[in-house]
């Protein structure tokens, strides 16, 4: 195996530019529509009339990035199938988030979910805490969003991983700033479509590459890949059944059940009925999203293991930093068709935007209700405070960026 090329084509750009400008466009449409987003009720929420299917796929996309999208399938190249047994966990954690904590918190009419922890405990202070911790979460989250795809793009194309920061940070900060949640809702759609393209387009050509599903699952099991269920009590065990499932329950009653983000859309859904039902359609969705990307891990091992190499390995003349370049090294050597290693980038990038702009929107609506609102609130016009809180989002991209910077400097998949 030889180094890798740089062989982003005409077409790439055209497609990677496309889907920058479409997302942007959304933004300006929304801020140039209806209300123009001149109120918090309409730049934060909505309006509270959004329809359901835009807003599930919304949630979905929100925690699908393109940590999802580099990170399962380098996993599941360099550890095995067990990882896949997380699924269970998420799909329980969606359920028991729409059978418990969305007829809780929806009947509230919240706009920032920590308002639920002064209402139930009678303390300030316990909602500024949870605030402040969550602020510190979504800026961390901000910055990796934004990392993730800047080592794929540096490795099809050799742009320099900074400038791609600051160009996810900033396509994402200003389409959400002037756009609100209209704009991040029915970007994150667009979206959706281009990255369940970008994935299924590496399973189809990695499968008929190996030569069938059916070869791809031999060359994993004679390489012992294939392992699910393993009932190791030991913590330190990298992945066993309790960790995945339990953990990622957990995990993911924290984001669908009680996660700014996700409150903040089912909130902006017109009834409690529709709400419940964008929470459980998430399930068909994250089904379909974590197979197709952890199948690509399995694809890319046996795609290697036939060839008798391993990119990652250090012994090998190619250009690979980190195990987060080992999908769009794949893609620029086997997908080379004009214009579809720039629809793997589109990918990418469409997964890191949609989780910049929802965390945010999100960093915006529980700065404004939580720490600014109950000072500025009664002197402040509507339009004055609608600007503030596009200012935050602007203010929010910025430290994501630097964020971004840092995470440069750590190693291991963007999973961990």
């Amino acid at each position: 195996m030889t180094q890798m090329k740089n062989e982003f084509g005409v077409w790439d750009y055209v497609v990677f530019v496309a889907m920058l400008a479409i997302s942007s466009g959304i933004g300006i449409f929304f801020a140039l529509r209806g209300g123009k987003q001149k109120t918090q009720g309409e730049y934060l929420m909505g309006n509270r009339n959004m329809p359901i299917i835009p807003v599930a796929i919304s949630i979905l996309v929100s925690f699908m990035s393109a940590i999802l999208i580099l990170g399962t399938p380098a996993e599941m190249y360099t550890q095995g199938t067990e990882y896949y047994i997380s699924l269970i966990g998420m799909l329980l954690g969606i359920a028991i988030s729409a059978i418990l904590f969305v007829p809780l918190l929806y009947p509230l009419k919240l706009t920032s979910v920590f308002e639920y922890l002064e209402k139930r405990f009678q303390s300030r202070s316990t909602r500024l805490v949870g605030t402040a911790l969550m602020i510190v979460n979504q800026i961390v989250y901000v910055g990796l969003a934004s990392f993730a795809p800047s080592t794929a793009f540096k490795a099809v194309t050799g742009f320099p991983v900074w400038a791609t920061i600051v160009i996810t940070g900033a396509i994402g900060t200003f389409y959400t700033s002037v756009g609100g949640m209209k704009a991040v809702i029915w970007t994150d759609v667009f979206q959706a479509f281009i990255m369940i393209a970008g994935v299924l387009s590496i399973v189809i050509q990695g499968t008929i590459s190996v030569g069938g599903i059916s070869r791809v699952w031999e060359v994993n099991e004679r390489w012992d890949r294939i392992k699910f269920f393993n009932f190791d009590v030991n913590p330190t065990t990298r992945h066993t059944f309790w960790n995945l499932v339990i953990g990622s329950a957990m995990g993911w009653v924290g984001a669908y059940g009680i996660g700014q983000a996700s409150v903040q859309r089912y909130s902006s859904l017109p009834s409690l009925s529709k709400a419940k039902i964008s929470v459980l359609l998430n399930m068909f969705g994250l089904i379909i999203l974590m197979t197709s990307t952890c199948v690509a891990g399995i694809v890319l091992f046996a795609y290697y293991a036939a060839k008798d190499c391993d990119p990652l390995g250090l012994d090998l003349d190619v250009n690979l930093y980190n195990s987060n370049q080992l999908v769009p090294y794949f893609v620029m050597e086997t997908l080379r068709y004009p214009g579809v290693p720039g629809l793997f980038v589109a990918c990418l990038f469409s997964g890191a935007l949609s989780s910049v702009s929802s965390s945010l929107s999100a960093l915006s609506a529980i700065t404004w209700e939580d720490i600014l609102k109950p000072h500025f609130d009664k002197g402040w016009s509507e339009y004055k405070k609608t600007v503030c809180t596009k200012l935050l989002v602007i203010g929010y991209g910025c430290l994501g960026v630097g964020v971004a910077f840092v995470a440069e400097l750590l190693e291991g998949t963007v999973l961990q």
